[in-house]
């Protein structure tokens, strides 16, 4: 069931949201990341990710958030790496609701894909990008969240 946008602005002013992300790699140690259109983090990039939905199982939400952000059907988390835990605090929310933060939990998952293969959904992001970490952790644009991955 889809919450309204009143309703899940509710859910994040009083509770975590969980999310897994995708730290994707393209074997020459280069980052995927995503330039930002949504709040939070707008305009800054970032690896791509998704909310883990209500009832949905982490390997539904897995292959569901590979296929929302990347456009590729059938990745199984059973083939990516478990990266860690990060909790993501943000002073803003999807609203732009004035005094709402949001507060994330996110499990993190390591997953390797060739950078020529076409990668992307724009509807998250408006462009995509292969760093190597150490571009990626000088950059001002890049947003802390993302960068707390490589440190």
């Amino acid at each position: 069931m889809m919450l309204s946008d009143i309703e899940f602005l509710d859910v994040v002013r009083h509770t975590p949201l969980v999310a897994i992300d995708l730290i994707v790699t393209d074997g020459h140690h280069h980052v995927l990341v995503g330039q930002r259109r949504n709040r939070p983090a707008r305009n800054t990039w970032f690896v791509p990710g998704g909310r883990i939905m209500k009832d949905e199982t982490l390997d539904s939400a897995f292959t569901r958030i590979v296929n929302d952000e990347l456009g590729i059907r059938s990745l199984e988390r059973s083939a990516a790496r478990f990266y860690g835990v990060f909790e993501h605090l943000y002073v803003d929310n999807f609203a732009g609701e004035p005094g709402v933060s949001t507060h994330y939990i996110v499990l993190a998952y390591a997953i390797t894909l060739n950078a020529t293969a076409p990668i992307g959904r724009f509807h998250q992001h408006s462009e995509y990008a292969w760093l190597l970490p150490t571009e990626l952790l000088i950059r001002d644009d890049v947003h802390e969240n993302t960068k707390a991955y490589f440190r």
